[in-house]
């Protein structure tokens, strides 16, 4: 234990807490703000060393099998004092070491190919569709909102999302719009109802297309939107604008020249394409090994610079973009709230460790978008340097 709490008394510079090793010896960690401050309390000792090597797997774990429990204080709080200290920066030299090496694993031996796509968009879109009724809006809008002020409802910020895309992509009507992995179908029937636009949605998730093709009836919009269980390197259409909302995270960096070639391939000439994605302000760095081991597997969310290339490679040009700060950390806290609090619904459904696995995913992924590298790039793309106006005057 002497190693790690060294470690951990050298990383904590603002704030801190109380740690209680697997021997039951207590160590303070910098200086708590928190009276009496928060604990974390060790239940096993090869916790000692594994804290030390990735804490950013081993954490996480611990947390959801209850080998780590935190006392005077909630997982949110300690999470809030450990991105604060850590913020863009690497936990340890070794943790730097072991994700490298698994990055260099992940990226020899993992292909988001087709099947393998499905099976990791399964793996989270098919678990339950009452899971996400009870937290996400009313719309099923599972993507980060606009918040004009952080103290609007998700249900206001998501319809400011919509608005936002809406007004990007310059619609006309009688257009053609393809949406790129269309979720529960939200995006893609807002448009109908606020265009004149044929609108066909995407998506590999069964249940998702169910539900979608579901609304499309109840919003008589069936000779409008069209949707489909089909890969986008599958579909060979023209379509005059293409919106693709929370889908780039899955496409894997192997085939990012492939997506982008294909966004570029759909598009007519004068087309106008809006990608909406999590992306990283830091250089390439390796994934997340917890959300990719239980949340997101196959998934990442890449640096500006591991899209600028192959957007250029595929004769598109960036004609406007938008880096959205904090928007997604405001989103996550709203989920997590309504998640937290509808606990005994959620444990008839699934276990203790399932509610403490997405307890840990909510509120990590909101301290990630607060305090550490995680943004959501916002890139309108063209053929053409005159398809959309010279102003963003049409968006505001």
């Amino acid at each position: 234990m002497k190693s790690l709490n060294q470690f951990l008394k050298n990383l904590f510079k603002v704030d801190g807490f109380i740690i209680v090793d697997a021997n039951k010896k207590e160590y303070t960690i910098g200086k708590p703000l928190k009276n009496p401050p928060i604990k974390l309390k060790l239940l096993d000792k090869s916790l000692h060393t594994k804290l030390l090597l990735l804490p950013d797997l081993y954490f996480g774990e611990a947390y959801v099998d209850g080998s780590a429990v935190i006392e005077n204080g909630t997982l949110t709080e300690f999470l809030e004092i450990t991105m604060k200290n850590i913020g863009r920066g690497p936990t340890s030299n070794y943790a730097t070491l072991i994700k490298k090496l698994m990055g260099i694993y992940s990226y020899i031996t993992k292909f988001n190919f087709i099947k393998k796509s499905k099976s990791n968009v399964a793996h989270h879109y098919d678990i339950s569709e009452k899971l996400y009724d009870l937290f996400l809006d009313k719309n099923r809008q599972y993507s980060c909102a606009y918040f004009k002020n952080e103290n609007e409802t998700i249900e206001q910020a998501q319809a400011n999302k919509m608005n936002h895309i809406i007004k990007k992509l310059h619609l006309k009507p009688n257009l053609k719009v393809l949406d790129i992995g269309s979720g529960w179908g939200t995006l893609a029937l807002e448009i109908a109802k606020q265009s004149k636009c044929e609108v066909l949605g995407i998506t590999l998730s069964k249940n998702q297309l169910e539900y979608s093709q579901k609304k499309a009836k109840e919003f008589n919009l069936e000779n409008q939107v069209r949707f489909k269980l089909i890969d986008y390197r599958q579909l060979n259409e023209k379509f005059d604008r293409v919106v693709s909302v929370g889908m780039l995270e899955h496409v894997g960096k192997k085939f990012y020249n492939k997506y982008f070639k294909s966004v570029s391939n759909f598009l007519n000439e004068d087309g106008v394409a809006l990608i909406h994605t999590i992306g990283s302000v830091m250089t390439p760095r390796d994934p997340h090994p917890w959300i990719s081991k239980y949340i997101f597997p196959g998934g990442y969310t890449p640096s500006l610079s591991e899209l600028a290339r192959p957007i250029e490679n595929s004769n598109l040009i960036i004609s406007d973009m938008e880096v959205l700060r904090m928007h997604y950390s405001h989103t996550l806290r709203n989920w997590k709230k309504r998640f937290m609090g509808k606990k005994e619904d959620i444990l008839e459904m699934f276990d203790e460790k399932f509610f403490r696995m997405w307890e840990f995913y909510l509120a990590g992924c909101e301290m990630a978008f607060k305090w550490g590298d995680q943004v959501v790039f916002q890139f309108q793309l063209s053929k053409k340097l005159l398809s959309t106006p010279n102003t963003r005057d049409y968006i505001y």
